[in-house]
């Protein structure tokens, strides 16, 4: 068995595609979506994601607006841009790039973006939306792995999925996202007691551990749906670096069903659905449902 390839690159061009045509139907209308993106400091890696969202947004006939902010900008600073962003009827969504500087406390910025705005899904209340299924904006990394899942299982109901991983930005949102597909769902992580047998349990195997490799060919289930969430960069042959996902690709790839790539898997859904989040905060806004 080989598993199929979910190709991330191309189901995220297909909704980018989508959302474009949605923002010219809002636009006979004379509504256009913005999206504010703040950048506080000079993260190389931070910096490529604020060019790369800024340019998507353009190219999906949304507004885009770019704050960069010096190393050194306060948190009071941060903020009082942040209520301005609240304020602005033109923006619809908005997203503060992580990490922020240490000056700045992260959570405090983040709970200060209205819940209605919050194109990144991470503010309390879109988190208890979420997880009590009463809508919400939904964080992009999870948003768009359980849009690979469906491209595979459109109706995954009944199936056990296992993630590995409990971080606020993936794990724990993914556990919301899957349990209302009707899933029933595992949590687990590196601390776990015999965590490949209970990987091997999974129909569906979400990784998201920070962890180059660590899931194994043989931790699979026969047929599985792996969906890798990690981005690691490591040292390959003649010094040369390369990306690498969370889970050993090659071995996983004889067993399983279906599996992404890294990269080119979960990466491209991941700023398509900050689109997505940013179009339904619009609607949402404007009574549009």
């Amino acid at each position: 068995m080989v598993a199929d390839l979910i190709d991330g690159k191309a189901i995220a061009e297909a909704l980018r595609r989508d959302i474009a045509n949605e923002v010219a139907a809002l636009a006979g209308q004379g509504i256009k979506p913005g999206l504010a993106v703040v950048l506080v400091g000079e993260d190389p890696a931070s910096q490529v994601y604020v060019r790369n969202k800024a340019k998507q947004t353009v190219e999906a006939g949304m507004a885009s607006f770019e704050h960069r902010l010096d190393a050194g900008t306060s948190e009071a600073e941060l903020l009082a841009l942040v209520e301005r962003l609240n304020a602005d009827p033109a923006v619809d969504g908005i997203l503060v790039q992580l990490p922020l500087p240490p000056q700045i406390d992260a959570t405090r910025v983040l709970r200060a973006i209205d819940p209605a705005k919050d194109a990144d899904g991470f503010h309390p209340i879109n988190v208890g939306l979420i997880a009590t299924g009463a809508g919400g904006l939904a964080p992009c990394t999870p948003l768009g792995s359980m849009m690979l899942i469906r491209s595979v299982k459109p109706d995954p109901t009944g199936l056990e999925a296992v993630i590995v991983g409990r971080s606020n930005i993936v794990g724990k949102p993914m556990i919301q996202l899957l349990l209302g597909a009707g899933c029933t769902v595992t949590v687990a992580h590196s601390r776990t007691v015999d965590l490949p047998s209970v990987c091997r349990r999974a129909d569906i195997l979400v990784a998201a551990v920070g962890r180059a490799e660590m899931i194994r060919g043989e931790w699979i289930k026969p047929g599985a749906i792996v969906i890798d969430v990690g981005i690691n960069r490591v040292q390959g042959a003649e010094g040369k670096s390369r990306l690498v996902g969370d889970v050993a690709f090659a071995e996983a790839r004889a067993v399983a069903g279906a599996i992404t790539p890294v990269p080119g898997g979960v990466g491209p859904m991941t700023i398509a659905c900050l689109l997505a989040n940013t179009l339904q905060a619009a609607k949402a806004r404007r009574g549009l449902g």
